[in-house]
């Protein structure tokens, strides 16, 4: 049989085979990007196998989605018990904060819940108490963008607790229109790296008198499109771009506990630091633009699934040190949790130092770790 041109072929056949072309390359990249962004152990194989075998027609993709990526099936009902243990989640009022505190109050922790908004903040609690959980729910004040809120929460839970054995850096902001924190630093980065950098400083004290204590950092996928401008972190000199800025912001959230994790090491200390993401979890971050939420119902996890990560890496006893969770399906957006790798910036111990240096010199903290 003459193979026929596509010229010759009618507009049926012509738009079937546009489809199928379209939908074997969007199987391919899909894949191929999973593949290459999945450590060596999550995958069932030879990565370099998978990669040859994805060029095979549809077969190749179908069969990698179907036998080629190890799952995981850690729920929040492996959270182990954590009666005695006082916890400390920041931006707990919502969205993975507030599923975060809620599992760890079920599981007997005292979680203190650190809030900017108080009403907020009390309606979240009154929530998680209304579950009848075996800890503590407490509220205190913390205002993330104004390190005098962050020193005066750091004195207060010094003089009422005598141990910390989980801080959960998780308050942040996302996009937002160009805005400073009271010191004057660009907000994201202000909020969502150097109050936490000040904040975590300034409980180390108390970490360190805990066994086993840890501080868990939820940085995010944007991590791998952020870029360190040591000349201008807080967008005074260039254009303020708010998702560059975000990106910026993550990355150095990834770059402190890498580093922070280094320096306890180093010292001895029993303290780890862990950093989680989130995937795409349906939170107020994305705003409440009718985009956003579209994108959110046909795409998102929930924030149950969403805060998984965090609670894996505060809580799990495979946890280790230094190292980053995130879900485990498609593409790091959504699944159970498993240890997942972050990009080649993240890692550069260079810029980390740097950065500890510069943000020392911002926040005014002496952080000896």
């Amino acid at each position: 049989m003459q193979i026929k041109k596509f010229s010759d072929l009618n507009t049926p056949q012509k738009t079937a085979l546009i489809t199928a072309g379209i939908a074997q390359l969007g199987l391919f990249t899909a894949a191929w990007a999973d593949l290459n962004m999945r450590r060596p152990e999550a995958v069932s194989g030879s990565r370099g196998a998978w990669r040859a075998g994805l060029f095979v027609n549809f077969a190749g993709p179908l069969a990698y989605f179907l036998r080629g990526r190890k799952g995981s099936d850690w729920t929040e009902d492996d959270v182990p018990d954590q009666t005695g243990k006082v916890v400390v989640v920041t931006g707990a009022n919502s969205g993975l904060g507030l599923e975060t505190s809620r599992v760890l109050a079920l599981r007997g922790a005292t979680v203190i819940m650190a809030c900017r908004n108080a009403q907020k903040a009390e309606k979240a609690a009154a929530g998680i108490r209304a579950l009848k959980p075996q800890g503590d729910v407490i509220l205190m004040s913390l205002d993330l963008g104004d390190l005098k809120s962050v020193e005066a929460f750091a004195a207060a839970f010094r003089e009422k607790y005598d141990r910390l054995d989980v801080l959960v850096n998780n308050a942040g902001i996302m996009v937002p229109p160009l805005g400073r924190t009271a010191q004057g630093f660009e907000t994201q980065f202000g909020v969502n790296h150097l109050g936490h950098f000040a904040l975590t400083a300034q409980l180390m004290p108390l970490l360190e008198k805990t066994p086993g204590a840890r501080v868990v950092t939820v940085s995010s996928m944007a991590h791998r499109f952020g870029k360190m401008d040591f000349g201008d972190l807080n967008w005074k000199s260039r254009k303020y771009a708010p998702m560059p800025a975000y990106g910026q912001s993550k990355l150095s959230n990834l770059l402190f506990t890498y580093e922070l994790n280094r320096r306890l090491s180093a010292a001895g200390s029993d303290v780890t630091a862990v950093a989680a993401h989130p995937g795409w979890a349906s939170t107020g971050l994305q705003g409440e633009g009718q985009g956003s939420q579209l994108a959110n119902q046909l795409f998102a996890q929930s924030q149950a699934m969403g805060a998984l990560p965090s609670l894996y890496a505060a809580t799990s006893p495979d946890a280790v040190g230094g190292a980053y969770y995130g879900p485990s399906g498609l593409l790091e957006l959504g699944g159970n949790p498993e240890r997942v790798p972050s990009n080649e910036r993240s890692h550069d111990e260079e810029d980390a130092k740097r950065l500890w240096e510069v943000s020392e010199e911002l926040t005014g903290v002496d952080f000896t770790a």
